[in-house]
């Protein structure tokens, strides 16, 4: 029985943590070989140190950070644990010490061990705080009691705490939803608002073109008439006729084709800017036609660049890439072109077109935003695309959203927060390229620079540039 005393004693001290000297508690191991609990070793790091010392052995260590558990020693601690419990519940171990075959009366506050009166003379205690055993028990019992108070005492502070935060909960909780209800409620009343108008100016052009129509139909009707009357009246209604008919044909093209239409949608832009990327041009991927700027950021069209705008469905070349690709998530960035009298943004990627048959084509393929002047009018074309506008005032930002997961590419009138056109990709096969062309000049013009907006660049009214 000595002898399985004196290994359990041996075996305590193996698992004694030096700072706090009791048994080990998620010990880690230094490189000097030496153990301390983690959260011993954490307060015995100073502040803002490059290294710490082995706080037994002094030794240096070039990292701050503490050493992973050391899950053997842990459950080594955890076995001598119950060792040292089950000898302390032995009434020999108790009664008498191992060394000295004395009755163990004394209890080592360093050790938590029983002493007899000469083991607490050794050297090995000299240092070492005891007391009777039954005042150890008595002291411990009043500590743990007023550990208890203090518990419970906390235990009621928390729960008072917990019934305090609930309420607070609640509230922020009823506010925020009261919030997004109110903005939702305000945004359905706006998009009613919107499709109203939008309904009305379709009915209006709608009756105006009929009213062309009709107004057509009836000089139409009247020409055929006076084809059919005698030469002196002919001769003598042609001249008005002819002016009539002038004046028809010059209101053809204002009649027929449609004007972008704004329709701002509130709080837009300010959501798409959470999507906001820097992008740059790639330098390697110019031509003579346009010259990039060092920062990547700028473009303009070289004197070289000659050419009247084309207003068929096939776009404009000479474009410029930019250095990223997209393949996934959502993604947004502005370009400037107040400068620019005639321009194309969109992006260009490789597409996998399906024949009846089953085979499959490979192809580059762009969809685009064009700007184009022709006889003295604006227009904003897409391809491919049905959008064909006149505009009526010059555009100073374009905003680009693009979310790959739908295959939606979507222009927006940055200044007004309005939808210009949105696409629906198809067969996009690999990574998306946002392409640039600040072009082709005007004749008789010096344009300015296209101009990639930074990600903390704001363009507000009345702002046109905000670089």
């Amino acid at each position: 029985m000595a002898a399985n005393m004196e290994m359990i004693q041996k075996l305590q001290r193996e698992i004694t943590c030096e700072i706090c000297r009791t048994c080990f508690s998620q010990p880690v191991t230094l490189h000097c070989g030496h153990s301390f609990c983690q959260a011993c070793l954490s307060c015995s790091l100073t502040l803002g140190a490059t290294y710490f010392t082995c706080p037994q052995c002094r030794q240096f260590s070039q990292s701050t950070e503490l050493p992973a558990i050391n899950v053997c020693l842990e459950k080594l601690t955890n076995i001598g644990k119950q060792l040292i419990f089950l000898s302390l519940k032995s009434p020999e171990s108790r009664s008498q010490c191992p060394t000295h075959k004395e009755a163990a009366k004394l209890f080592c506050e360093e050790d938590q061990t029983f002493l007899c009166v000469h083991c607490s003379q050794t050297a090995e205690h000299a240092t070492h705080t005891f007391s009777p055993i039954e005042e150890a028990c008595l002291n411990y019992r009043e500590k743990l009691q007023q550990i208890l108070r203090d518990l419970e005492k906390h235990c009621k502070e928390v729960e008072k705490l917990l019934s305090q935060e609930e309420r607070p909960f609640v509230d922020s909780k009823l506010m925020i939803t009261g919030e997004y209800s109110k903005f939702h409620i305000f945004l359905w009343k706006e998009k009613s608002h919107c499709l109203d108008r939008l309904k009305e100016e379709h009915r209006i052009r709608e009756e105006r073109i009929s009213q062309h129509m009709q107004s057509l139909q009836e000089f139409m009707q009247e020409l055929q008439k006076s084809i059919h009357k005698p030469n002196a009246e002919l001769l003598q209604d042609v001249k008005d006729l002819w002016r009539r008919s002038e004046s028809r044909k010059s209101q053809r093209l204002q009649d027929v084709k449609p004007e972008l239409r704004q329709y701002p949608i509130t709080g837009m832009i300010e959501v798409l800017n959470r999507f906001r990327v820097d992008i740059r041009v790639d330098p390697q991927s110019s031509s003579p036609y346009v010259i990039v700027s060092e920062d990547q950021r700028s473009l303009w069209a070289a004197e070289g660049w000659q050419g009247e705008p084309n207003h068929s469905e096939d776009p404009a070349h000479h474009y410029v890439f930019a250095e990223q690709t997209f393949n996934s998530g959502i993604h947004y960035w502005e370009v400037d072109v107040i400068q620019v009298p005639q321009w194309s943004l969109g992006i260009h990627a490789p597409c996998v077109k399906r024949s009846r048959e089953g085979s499959q084509d490979s192809r580059d393929c762009v969809y685009v935003l064009r700007y184009i002047k022709v006889k003295d009018i604006y227009y904003l074309l897409t391809y491919p695309g049905l959008l064909n506008h006149q505009v009526k005032d010059p555009i100073p930002r374009i905003g680009i959203y693009l979310e790959c997961s739908s295959g939606t590419l979507a222009f927006y009138n940055a200044l007004q927060s309005t939808l210009i056109y949105r696409f629906s990709l198809t067969g996009i096969s690999r990574s998306v390229r946002p392409i640039f062309s600040p072009g082709p000049p005007l004749q008789g013009t010096k344009p300015g620079p296209m101009t990639l907006c930074s990600v903390n660049s704001r363009l507000r009214a009345g702002c046109y540039s905000s670089l």
